[in-house]
């Protein structure tokens, strides 16, 4: 864990690698979530968190352009409100451990954002009884 003084804000790819990979490995290894991580993983890891640091640069950074829509490829969201709100705190928290920022604060709203469209999206899905 880092202390505040030694955290900077999302400035680099390095930064979003560090970012993405902490989460990724929180959320496999999480009991709420872990399950819908190790699908991704077992679609093709690799692809996964190349599309993530994709995304995340394009966003963050003005690096790269995320082609097509630009949601993240494969993302492993659950379908349920309270999944996604674990994501959420999960995603917040590997931010303010090691991050501190604007940048770092917009990483987190966009998550939201991101979160909030895809829940909608797959709400659309379900089959209705």
């Amino acid at each position: 864990m880092h202390s505040s003084a030694t955290r900077h804000d999302i400035q680099t790819e390095g930064d979003i690698k560090t970012l993405v990979d902490n989460l990724c490995q929180k959320a496999t290894h999480d009991t709420l979530l872990g399950a819908s991580f190790g699908a991704a993983a077992r679609i093709h890891w690799p692809h996964y968190l190349t599309s993530q640091y994709r995304y995340w640069s394009s966003t963050l950074l003005g690096q790269g352009v995320a082609e097509g829509e630009p949601l993240p490829e494969q993302v492993a969201l659950p379908r349920s409100g309270a999944h996604v709100e674990h994501w959420l705190d999960l995603f917040s928290s590997t931010v303010e451990e090691h991050f501190t920022g604007s940048r770092a604060e917009q990483a987190k709203q966009v998550a939201r954002q991101l979160a909030t469209r895809l829940s909608a999206s797959r709400a659309r899905e379900l089959p209705v009884d």
